[in-house]
């Protein structure tokens, strides 16, 4: 049963088009998803399907019966509310009002807020935003619209409200750039494109293959309309005569050819890696204590970072991960302990709201303030290329700041970071707004990264495709775990499940402390641990070899090119081993001395 449609909307921003004769529906039951680059209109979408933002032509049709409640990005309240009578605005009736306070409170243990009188002035913005979402989904609705539900998320609420939105029986039409969360929970995913949007059935992963089906075609239909074109071409070339109907017809046809616009190329997020060289001496944690008054987040943790680690810190939220993250870059003191950061170290941290941005600057000038060129293995390229690799094409260069949507200002932000030439990149909930495609493209650099992430998330995906190591939060203690985010899953103790209206109680603390999981090399590590000495030796001998006979055939100028190309390559692998040999060695190091 068809529950909405829309039809030729049109909406421009500025000078953008930001949906250009678009139609779209949503059926019964459906769950569907909206993906495409920041800016180019899912938001947009969203706010017209829900009657927020009216579209500068087209219309939407829906049933006298369907209901709509919708959850922004940025949800607003009464000053004076508190938390339980902002989930309650608009969903107390004659039928539910005996029932539906019992329900408030149960969805609102789910997302850890107990204290149902607290004043909602005195909540964080990602507190918020899960009472904005407790009313949302509270509502009985025919069609729930939700803008970014999964940020400000753990990932006990992120599974519980999966399986709320498998349950539930009206249509879903949400945002998300949380690929599991997608692949889970929507039947259908809507992309939104250059002004257009295509719709693809099935999760995010039959999308990623159905995509790039469609785009083969695309390319195959423009190799063969070049094809006839050229045949046509040198048809009307020998000297066609317009003179009947039939060969005047003939003629438009070609004419049409011509005018017909070949499919664009998705343009890609990338850039090199360009990290600063990084010294012997990292960043030393020893000891370090932080508490808020009576509530200690964490208590003696040490840990010395080690090149090209890659960490996810991981807990509930307010257990202290972006405090950590704070007194790691030096810009918070912890209470007792101490962080000894390497002279070499320049950190980049990605927080999670932006520093302060001038929005009456251009988008290049912002960019220019840390550089107007950077050196990356490819060569020197300049701010206005690099901007052009992150989407940012000549007209957005020139748009000031305050124009920008808060995705592209995001983006903006991370390419300002990474301009910078960190070796250490500090990375606080960087899915937080960032599009599929731009998440993809940074997990693709940060495989290239040249020195050390850190990073709190989230997100289960991003987790699993870039971290090796875990700091996990559990009961005021940091535990280590090795591997992604799946291992740690399979490793940890099993979590305690909340019990509906009652409240949950911790079990007692043992008296000794929670013990750090030891470093250990992994199976593939030992191997490479074991071997490479070995590995190194071979190349400075074959190297030495290589030096016997460019001298041997000094004056043979293709041979002394051939060779001279090959001890450039070996030298290159040779590099890299002994980079991996100091990496290898000074965590045997630590290893030896726990």
């Amino acid at each position: 049963m068809n529950l909405l449609t829309a039809e030729h909307i049109q909406k421009t921003y500025s000078e953008r088009v930001l949906l250009n004769d678009v139609n779209f529906s949503i059926h019964q039951g459906e769950k569907v998803g909206v993906i495409g680059t920041n800016g180019m209109g899912k938001s947009t979408l969203l706010k017209i399907i829900a009657g927020v933002e009216e579209a500068d032509q087209g219309e939407i049709i829906k049933g006298n019966k369907v209901h709509i409640r919708y959850l922004p990005q940025t949800p607003v309240f009464e000053k004076n509310m508190t938390v339980l009578e902002a989930v309650l605005q608009g969903n107390v009736n004659d039928i539910n009002q005996w029932s539906v306070e019992s329900e408030a409170k149960t969805i609102l243990r789910e997302l850890d807020l107990d204290d149902y009188e607290q004043k909602i002035t005195e909540l964080s913005g990602g507190q918020k935003k899960r009472v904005a979402l407790a009313n949302a989904i509270l509502a009985p609705v025919e069609i729930l619209i939700l803008d970014e539900p999964t940020n400000h998320l753990d990932d006990e609420m992120s599974q519980w409200l999966e399986e709320y939105l498998i349950k539930f029986r009206g249509a879903v039409l949400l945002v998300t750039h949380d690929r599991y969360f997608l692949d889970r929970v929507v039947t259908r995913i809507v992309e939104v494109d250059k002004g257009k949007l295509y719709s693809y059935p099935g999760s995010y992963s039959e999308f990623v293959r159905l995509k790039a089906e469609r785009q083969n075609m695309e390319i195959a239909s423009e190799r063969k309309r070049q094809s006839i074109l050229r045949t046509e071409l040198e048809w009307l070339h020998r000297g066609a005569r317009a003179r009947s109907t039939k060969q005047k017809a003939h003629i438009e046809r070609i004419e049409q050819m011509q005018e017909q616009k070949a499919p664009e190329k998705e343009v890609q997020v990338q850039m090199s890696s360009i990290a600063s060289r990084l010294g012997k001496k990292t960043i030393e944690v020893n000891a370090v204590q932080k508490a808020y008054g009576e509530k200690c987040l964490f208590d003696d943790f040490s840990y010395i970072f080690l090149k090209n680690d890659r960490i996810g810190i991981i807990g509930p939220n307010g257990c202290g991960k972006s405090t950590l993250m704070k007194i790691i870059t030096g810009n918070l003191k912890p209470d007792s302990g101490t962080v000894e950061i390497g002279d070499t170290i320049k950190i980049g941290y990605f927080s999670q709201e932006n520093e302060y941005m001038d929005e009456s600057m251009k988008a290049i000038e912002y960019v220019k303030e840390v550089g107007e060129y950077v050196h990356t293995v490819n060569g020197t390229i300049s701010a206005s290329q690099i901007m052009e690799q992150f989407l940012f094409d000549g007209t957005m260069q020139w748009t000031q700041i305050s124009r920008l949507s808060g995705g592209e200002k995001r983006r903006l932000y991370l390419l300002r970071i990474l301009m910078s030439q960190p070796n250490v990149l500090i990375l606080d909930e960087p899915t937080n707004d960032l599009d599929i495609q731009t998440l993809t493209i940074l997990e693709d650099y940060l495989d290239a990264f040249d020195g050390i992430v850190i990073t709190v998330s989230h997100d289960r995906y991003f987790l699993d495709r870039i971290v090796r190591r875990i700091f996990a939060f559990e009961n005021g203690h940091i535990r280590q775990y090795e591997g992604n985010h799946s291992d740690y899953l399979l490793a940890r103790p099993e979590p305690m499940k909340k019990t509906e209206g009652a409240e949950v109680k911790p079990k007692k603390e043992k008296t000794e402390k929670v013990k750090t999981q030891k470093l250990k090399f992994s199976y593939k590590e030992q191997k490479e641990f074991e071997t490479i000495d070995e590995e190194i030796e071979k190349l400075e001998h074959a190297i030495a070899d290589k030096e016997r006979l460019i001298g041997l055939n000094a004056s043979d100028f293709v041979k002394l090119n051939q060779l001279t190309a090959e001890k450039e390559e070996l030298e290159n692998k040779l590099e890299e081993k002994i980079q991996r040999w100091e990496y290898l060695n000074e965590l045997n190091e630590k290893i030896q001395q726990q």
